[in-house]
């Protein structure tokens, strides 16, 4: 019985340190140079619809089930999705436009596990016709999730996406 105590309290205790040094957040962005001015950049980006021409997420289920609310490209519009295990199923609402800076949203993941998460497209003119377009999320990390998250390098996952999300953006703009 002694032994079984041992146990479960060293458990416990592990638990406890894996929480306290586990990341708390995530800040993940990837950027990208585009042939193409602001204006324009910003008009295609600021609509969630033209989200499923280049996300890498809506390739990976083509068959994803999508409900938008409200008027696309304004505060407040909402992009639901419900979709196979690699895209789980959540929504999108725009939160903030800053015309031809900025574009924040909410990110509500309901599967495979519940969070939230801000994300943002960020525009920035670095030549006459010439746009550096920045993708990002952030978040916070809750226990036990947080524990996870020394297992998994987020920027490398997510990364990744916003990389290939990226280039298929560029592909479509600058055609």
């Amino acid at each position: 019985m002694t032994t079984v105590l041992y146990i479960l309290a060293g458990i416990v205790v592990l638990v406890f340190i894996l929480a306290m040094i586990a990341p708390k957040g995530y800040d993940v962005s990837r950027n990208i140079k585009v042939r193409q001015s602001v204006p324009v950049v910003f008009q295609y980006l600021k609509y969630l619809k033209n989200q499923d021409n280049w996300s890498p997420w809506g390739k990976r289920d083509p068959n994803m089930k999508k409900e938008f609310v409200g008027s696309d490209g304004e505060i407040g519009a909402t992009s639901k999705w419900e979709g196979n295990k690699e895209v789980g199923s959540g929504e999108q609402e725009i939160k903030r436009i800053v015309e031809n800076e900025v574009i924040e949203s909410e990110l509500r993941f309901l599967k495979p596990f519940k969070s939230q998460s801000d994300a943002y497209l960020k525009v920035k003119e670095i030549g006459a016709d010439e746009t550096e377009v920045t993708w990002g999320f952030s978040g916070k990390n809750k226990f036990p999730v947080s524990i996870m998250m020394l297992f998994m390098n987020m920027d490398k996952t997510v990364g990744k996406d916003f990389e290939e999300g990226l280039l298929s953006l560029k592909d479509i703009l600058e055609k």
